[in-house]
């Protein structure tokens, strides 16, 4: 596989930029450490005393080291049982940020026509919150179960099935294309952990920002310095 560094931190392979960016019509983000800096679960686990605990699984599967993305998430899960709901908000108000270029590349992404589509192995609360903030378009996460104000240890299910991981990435970024009218070749998609693969595997342009290093390799774009608006850097006709 032929790599070559267009500017310090960012490498591409397969292609020569610029690409223009009037050639795509929808770009598809993770969420945690990619449009924000934080693992929400980790955080949420600190609220439990379990956050090294919790990291530590969550670590292994963005290396692509436990295989299983819904058994990986159902265990960290499990050890949320009886945290207090409004934890979520202070995690949201407190921990959570956008990643340096977030705002600037959706904005410019929306701008020259693309749709926008977050899909996340996180969860609703947040990515919700992150849809609206940013003017997403499409989002899809999980949904953290919860009774008396406190969390239940379980993921609930939604009419679309129960756990966002590798595979459910891949099938949505394929659904929300095909609703849209449009080819996967179409498609940018952005992620930083192992699950993100399936859907940058589909995607006309895959992007990996920051990310573990198998994601690195296998990545057509690979952000390893700056903020995420150094995507723009391959394109030429931005708005």
């Amino acid at each position: 596989m032929t790599a070559h560094d267009i500017s310090p931190g960012l490498i591409v392979r397969h292609f020569t930029p610029p690409l223009a960016l009037a050639d795509f019509k929808l770009i598809c983000f993770d969420m945690d450490s990619t449009l924000i800096n934080i693992e929400c679960i980790d955080e949420i686990a600190d609220a439990a005393g379990k956050k090294a605990e919790v990291a530590a699984i969550t670590e292994a599967t963005m290396r692509g080291e436990i295989k299983d993305f819904k058994e990986s998430l159902r265990r960290r899960v499990a050890l949320l049982q009886g945290v207090p709901v409004d934890a979520l908000q202070r995690v949201y108000d407190e921990r959570l940020r956008l990643n340096p270029g977030a705002a600037e590349l959706v904005a410019v992404c929306k701008a020259a026509g693309l749709k926008v589509l977050l899909v996340s192995g996180g969860f609703t609360f947040f990515a919700n919150r992150v849809k609206e903030r940013l003017g997403i378009d499409f989002a899809r996460s999980n949904l953290l179960d919860e009774a008396d104000g406190e969390l239940t240890g379980r993921v609930a299910p939604q009419s679309w099935g129960d756990i966002c991981d590798g595979a459910e990435k891949r099938r949505t970024l394929l659904e929300v294309a095909s609703l849209l009218g449009i080819s996967p070749a179409e498609v940018i998609a952005v992620g930083d952990g192992a699950n993100d693969l399936p859907m940058m595997a589909e995607a006309g342009l895959s992007v990996a920002y920051h990310a573990k290093p198998r994601v690195r390799e296998q990545a057509m774009v690979a952000i390893n310095e700056g903020g995420l608006d150094r995507l723009l850097d391959i394109f030429t006709e931005k708005p």
